[in-house]
Order: C-alpha cells, then sequence, then structure tokens
C-alpha cells in the first residue's frame, strides 16, 4: 500500500458512495474524512485543512455549488467535484465557481486516483510559490523563462497568441479551464463568447505540437466546457 498520507475530505451524502471512495482511498494511503452535509463539510474543511475536498453537488442542505462559492472565500483548496449530473452547463458552472475539476458518477477508482494525484500536484505548487521554468512532456518542451517551444529537440515557432494559449493551459496542468476563462485571459473580456476564437486557435496548436492533431496527447478538448493540457500519463 503506497504511503501518500495527504488528507482528503469528502462530502458526499450517499453511504455507499462514501464506502467506494473511502476504501478507495484509504487503500492508497490517504487520510479520508466524511461529510454527509455542505453545512458539515464547510467545518471540517476550516478544521483540517485538507490537501483535496472531493464534493457531491447534490447535498441535502445546500447545493454543492454554493459549497464551492463559500471555501473559495478563503481557501484555495483544490476541489473535485463528483456528481451524477452529467449536463454541460452544470460542469461549466462548477468549473467557473472555483472548482478544479469535475467527475461525472459512476466513475473508476484509477480515474479518480489520477485526478487527485494532479490536483496534489498543483496544490504544493501553489504553496511553495513557485513555477518550473521548464515544462517537459513526453517531446514537447516549454521553456517558459525564454518563451520558446520544442518538439523532439526542434524548435516550433509560435504566434503570440498560440504561445499565451498554450503557456495558460500548461501552466495549470491536468485543470480543466473553460472556454469563457480561456477567451477572457488570452483575448479579454469583451471576447468571453467568442468560442470561434478558440477552436481556431486550438486547432492551430494542435497541428503545430500533436503528432495526430485528430487524436492529441497534450491538448485534450473537454466537449462543451473547456480544455486541459495532459503533462503525462496519469499512472
Amino acid at each position: 500500500m503506497a504511503e501518500h498520507k495527504e488528507a482528503i475530505l469528502l462530502i458526499e451524502d450517499e453511504p455507499q458512495m462514501r464506502r467506494f471512495i473511502r476504501l478507495i482511498l484509504q487503500g492508497q494511503g490517504y487520510n479520508v474524512t466524511e461529510s454527509g452535509t455542505g453545512e458539515e463539510g464547510l467545518i471540517e474543511a476550516a478544521l483540517r485543512n485538507p490537501d483535496v475536498v472531493l464534493l457531491d453537488l447534490g447535498l441535502p442542505d445546500m447545493d454543492g455549488l454554493e459549497v464551492t462559492k463559500r471555501l473559495r472565500e478563503w481557501s484555495g483548496v483544490p476541489i473535485i467535484v463528483i456528481s451524477a449530473r452529467e449536463k454541460e452547463m452544470d460542469k461549466i458552472t462548477a468549473l467557473d465557481e472555483g472548482a478544479d475539476d469535475y467527475l461525472i458518477k459512476p466513475f473508476g477508482a484509477g480515474e479518480l486516483l489520477a485526478r487527485i494525484r494532479v490536483a496534489i500536484r498543483h496544490r504544493a505548487m501553489q504553496r511553495s510559490g513557485r513555477k518550473e521554468p521548464v515544462l517537459e512532456a513526453g517531446n514537447l518542451k516549454i521553456d517558459f523563462s525564454k518563451r520558446q517551444v520544442f518538439i523532439g529537440g526542434q524548435e516550433v515557432h509560435l504566434t503570440p497568441i498560440e504561445y499565451k494559449l498554450l503557456s495558460l493551459l500548461a501552466g495549470n496542468a491536468g485543470k480543466v479551464l473553460t472556454h469563457s476563462y480561456l477567451l477572457k485571459e488570452v483575448w479579454g473580456a469583451n471576447y468571453a463568447q467568442q468560442t470561434q476564437y478558440l477552436r481556431v486557435y486550438m486547432t492551430q496548436l494542435r497541428h503545430k505540437l500533436e503528432a495526430d492533431p485528430a487524436r492529441p496527447r497534450f491538448l485534450i478538448n473537454e466537449p462543451g466546457i473547456g480544455y486541459r493540457f495532459k503533462a503525462g500519463i496519469e499512472k
């Protein structure tokens, strides 16, 4: 059994789902605290300062979106939503309110653990206050300090917009960034609804960086929601 020892707060009202997740996490050495309501979860978050929060949206006392809002008033803890709600707008709203990731029930143990590992890596970087000057993923290398991108050791020319989009995604590797967030950050608030800009530039980036643009390795589409940069094979 792995000895991670990071603290995970699980806010979920279904006993069977809580047991399923608890067994998975404890089997990997994580410390697990459970809450069956949003209010109890907020109290536990304040008391325990967890490394990751797993949050169901359909809680008996308040919507999980409200829990996310209230957590974000004082905490930067990674929040992974675990929900049966499959509508795109539910996912977009949760991510825009401050959630870091979104898993649809039912999900597999491997996927859950991979998302948790990504969230913990992000949290560690936040706490250290540093950003890696160079990111390497497979044959892709991004030198943030020099604003250079390489594929297989060969420099790839990117336009300023392409580089800004790539660096934003790569700097948040593993995290889903919504269309509106990307558009606001790269083009400005007035372009928040201009999703065609994003589609065009993502297509251009994939043709420059991906071995098979139709089956991207790095620039992953989350249909109807946004994009995610996959930095490595999530074992």
